[in-house]
């Protein structure tokens, strides 16, 4: 992330060459004088629970009138709240936690915001540092724990190191390929007498993080891109962290070539857009899944090429040349051999490439893609998104998520959970700006929607939030709804209610002979589809006013828009609204897992036809 990045930028600590002593010195503990450096590096909000080795570090925080604290009702949900609220503003998301099972318990959202590069800075009790490696109470070797899933970690057993050590863990997570930063302070650290001053000399003598991309190779690519016949920008989730969504709509209108974002990308580039052509991936459009892999150019931007975009991948693209741009250099070439490879910042790639191709332009260098929107055009017309509704009358998961999106007011953000309900909302809500959609695409959590979207409602307080959860995603982190009512952090929840681990059994269903082991969820739940006559076990409307929500339950189209709205109009608690919906939908189209991405089916038993036998 640059100074350029998404959202209001989080302040970053400045060094300070050393010399005298500052008159600003203060005498202060080591509890005392982490507060103080939050406050000094502008963390407004840190979601947490306090703990025993954690607990000096509480007791000066009650008279901090610069960072708000969030009480959470579990430590997962204090890390994915400071995930959906880095995701939301741009800025770096604090939680925090005891020692032992209290930092274990943050372990899950640590991954998941490493896989997912979000800047998180998480800060842990440690026992005192006299008692480490003697397995005592609550002790639990937390940066040996999270050594692979962090950018850094620091464990700090001297007072005097706190402020420096944050200020670098602030620099660290927000600079560069943003990442979680783990600090883990001993206990008599925090309860020892030392001296606070700002801003601390930063010592990070191995880290310089390229941000300006090399000029040849910027040329390289700008060449390529002219000379093509078949381009696609694949842009992936790096481009929103850099900021760089306006360079990247002036780079795509300037080609006039079709632009593809992953899941972590959805909205980096407006869906209604015409050189739009949908999310790539098992479950990506048949457009976007065809485009890559009969392009002749890829110019991959803060993308990855994981395996959920590529399938098997020995016969992904084929015939396409790369040119990858990344900030983190381990990315390029470690799934895919770049041609042009290219270090830098997406936004300052962007600008670049974009005066290099107007260069080509000037040169009489223009590239004709028209026979390829040809064929673009004629498989979006051929393979639109859409699903069928139910026979029995019964809800469709994808007409809820589609009317949620129609219906929620502009620049709402949605936060999904894992599974069916994620793919649906990611096809069937339009994302017309970045930051709008948060979601767990790296190590897909179940349990990530509830607390994100309270993390993005405590950074953007003004704004709409809906988190699109499913009945077996919300089981896990829904008491997280409990934080929600009585911190005023009035989300609102859609529970897609199939009674079922949707997507494991969708898997069963295609590839287990509909074998449906350990995937069904409810217990009596009604089996004629009427209201009465069954008991929910859970009853997700009782269990969610019991924790101080309004719930609703959905169970016919008829209601459905009128619900929503009632839900919409609600901005004083959070919402909750259980939509009981058919249990056999699908999501389409897909790639099965391991197989080619030529082997894409857009609906069950529909296998798209291309009308070409020969691809070049």
């Amino acid at each position: 992330m640059t100074e350029q990045a998404t959202g209001a930028h989080h302040p970053q600590p400045r060094a300070r060459n050393g010399g005298s002593t500052p008159s600003n010195v203060e005498h202060v503990t080591g509890a005392q004088s982490l507060i103080r450096s939050l406050e000094e590096v502008g963390a407004d909000t840190v979601f947490g629970i306090p703990g025993g080795a954690i607990l000096p570090a509480y007791d000066p925080m009650m008279d901090s009138t610069r960072v708000r604290h969030v009480l959470v009702r579990h430590e997962q949900g204090a890390g994915h709240a400071a995930t959906g609220y880095a995701q939301a503003t741009g800025r770096v998301g604090v939680c925090m936690a005891t020692s032992g099972p209290g930092a274990t318990n943050l372990v899950t959202p640590i991954a998941d915001a490493h896989m997912d590069s979000v800047p998180l800075v998480a800060i842990t009790g440690q026992v005192a540092s006299k008692a480490i490696g003697t397995d005592a109470f609550q002790e639990a070797d937390i940066c040996g724990i999270t050594m692979p899933i962090t950018k850094h970690n620091f464990l700090v057993t001297k007072a005097e190191d706190i402020p420096r050590t944050i200020a670098e863990a602030f620099h660290i997570a927000s600079t560069g390929r943003p990442g979680p930063v783990l600090v883990d302070i001993a206990k008599d650290a925090l309860q020892a007498r030392t001296t606070f001053s700002w801003p601390p000399t930063q010592d990070l003598p191995g880290y310089r993080p390229v941000t300006k991309p090399h000029a040849k190779q910027i040329r390289e690519a700008a060449k390529l891109i002219t000379q093509a016949r078949r381009p696609v920008l694949y842009v992936g989730g790096g481009v929103i962290k850099a900021g760089a969504t306006a360079e990247l709509k002036v780079l795509a209108e300037l080609t006039g070539a079709p632009v593809t974002t992953t899941l972590m990308a959805l909205g980096a580039f407006p869906d209604s857009h015409p050189l739009h052509v949908g999310m790539p991936g098992m479950h990506g459009s048949v457009t976007a899944v065809t485009a890559l892999q009969k392009a002749d150019l890829i110019i991959a931007l803060g993308a990855r090429f994981d395996d959920r975009v590529t399938g098997r991948l020995d016969s992904f693209a084929p015939y396409a040349k790369i040119v990858h741009a990344d900030i983190d250099p381990a990315e390029i070439g470690k799934n895919r051999a770049a041609d042009v490879p290219i270090v830098g910042d997406a936004r300052e790639v962007l600008a670049d490439l974009v005066q290099a191709v107007q260069a080509e332009h000037t040169a009489g260098n223009v590239g004709d893609y028209s026979a390829w929107w040809t064929d673009l055009n004629r498989w979006r017309e051929t393979y639109p998104l859409g699903y069928d509704q139910p026979e029995d009358g019964s809800l469709s998961p994808q007409q809820v998520i589609e009317r949620i999106g129609r219906l929620a007011p502009p620049d709402t953000i949605y936060a999904a959970g894992v599974g069916q309900h994620q793919m649906w909302a990611a096809h069937f809500i339009q994302y017309e700006k970045p930051a709008t959609w948060l979601n767990s695409g790296g190590a897909g959590t179940m349990g990530y929607a509830v607390p994100a979207a309270m993390g993005a409602k405590a950074g953007q307080p003004d704004r709409t939030v809906w988190a699109i959860d499913g009945d077996g995603c919300f089981q896990m982190t829904n008491q997280e709804l409990t934080t929600c009512a009585v911190n005023n952090i009035p989300i609102k929840v859609a529970i897609i209610n199939n009674g079922a681990l949707g997507m494991v059994r969708q898997w069963q269903t295609l590839f287990y002979n509909q074998r449906y082991s350990n995937t069904v969820l409810h217990s009596g739940q009604d089996t004629d589809g009427g209201p009465s006559g069954g008991t929910r076990v859970p009853d997700f409307v009782k269990l969610s006013e019991a924790m101080g929500c309004v719930a609703m339950r959905c169970e016919s189209p008829a209601e459905l828009d009128a619900v929503i709205a009632k839900a919409n109009a609600i901005n004083d608690r959070p919402v909750v609204v259980d939509f009981i919906v058919h249990e056999d939908a699908q999501v389409w189209p897909m790639v099965a897992a391991g197989t080619s991405n030529d082997e894409v089916m857009a609906a069950l038993g529909v296998r798209p036809d291309f009308g070409d036998s020969a691809d070049d």
